[in-house]
């Protein structure tokens, strides 16, 4: 099992959000920034916070975090953000044996994600991956710090860009998230914004679960 507490956690704000139109990072929801939302909901859970991004990021006055970009400018999709954060965590947190990666956009995310990941982990380089009745949630998940030389050499050699078929590779841990009971109905941890109606259902959902 591995400690909560030594676990760094990296917000994955490096994609082009192209159906939202712009940087969703930035976008509010409730009037606070998807970013900030996502490190107030990360920070309890691990040892340190920090933002995996390809550009500026804008944070509340004191709420700043460390931002880090990918090591590969031609980008390689989330698992380009994976390698960045496998990088920092190894170089930032030497005592590290893994790092947990959320994105941007959920904001929803279970408040015990890094706890259950930990509660699997049964080997050095074992992978943890959130699923609920959704389906499988890729970037949401905890990784071995040892596989980041593997990954960047996956990447370097051509291997699939697809979160999943790296996971598949790995014969990643699923862990499985149950849905919210609510007053409007079940509600799914892992929502996600991906265009401007998903900002507007996440702020219906955000009145019920805030009251």
């Amino acid at each position: 099992m591995v400690l909560a507490h030594a676990i760094p956690g990296v917000i994955l704000a490096g994609g082009l959000s192209s159906r939202m139109g712009q940087d969703k990072s930035r976008i509010r929801l409730g009037g606070t920034a998807l970013i900030d939302r996502a490190a107030r909901r990360l920070r309890p859970q691990v040892s340190t916070v920090a933002v995996n991004a390809n550009g500026p990021v804008l944070f509340e006055r004191g709420q700043e975090l460390p931002v880090f970009a990918d090591l590969d400018a031609a980008r390689a999709g989330p698992l380009g953000g994976v390698l960045a954060a496998l990088d920092y965590a190894r170089r930032d947190h030497p005592d590290a044996s893994h790092v947990v990666t959320v994105p941007t956009d959920s904001p929803f995310f279970p408040t015990d994600l890094v706890a259950r990941f930990s509660r699997v982990i049964d080997a050095p380089d074992r992978i943890a991956v959130a699923r609920s009745a959704s389906g499988l949630h890729p970037v949401f998940a905890l990784w071995p710090v040892a596989l980041a030389a593997d990954l960047a050499d996956w990447l370097a050699s051509g291997g699939a860009l697809r979160v999943r078929s790296y996971l598949e590779r790995h014969q990643a841990r699923e862990v499985t998230f149950p849905l919210i009971e609510t007053a409007r109905g079940d509600f799914d941890p892992f929502f996600n914004i991906n265009t401007p109606g998903d900002l507007d259902e996440a702020e219906n959902w955000l009145w019920i679960m805030e009251r």
